[in-house]
């Protein structure tokens, strides 16, 4: 599910905020290209951390948000970064 450069940059962003546009995350997201975020959001969406809501308006509108499963993965992700930091790689 976490397997991929940008995919917890991705769920680390929407942690942040409660909703964002692919074009905010893009801005967001240093270094990350087009295409890869959408491959990520769509993994992240069928994997089922993440939640995408289509507003079914034109133009084309829709936000991302982290699914109730994505939250609860939140506190494990956060203790690894924690952990990541205080052991750096040699």
């Amino acid at each position: 599910m976490l397997q991929g450069r940008w995919k917890l940059p991705i769920l680390f962003r929407l942690y942040a905020d409660p909703a964002l546009r692919t074009s905010q995350l893009k801005r967001e997201i240093a270094g990350i290209s087009q295409k890869m975020l959408t491959q990520h959001l769509r993994e992240l969406a069928e994997d089922g951390l993440v939640d995408r809501i289509d507003f079914m308006e034109k133009p084309l509108r829709v936000e991302y948000q982290l699914s109730e499963m994505g939250r609860q993965l939140l506190p494990v992700l956060v203790a690894m970064r924690g952990f990541s930091v205080a052991h750096p790689a040699v």
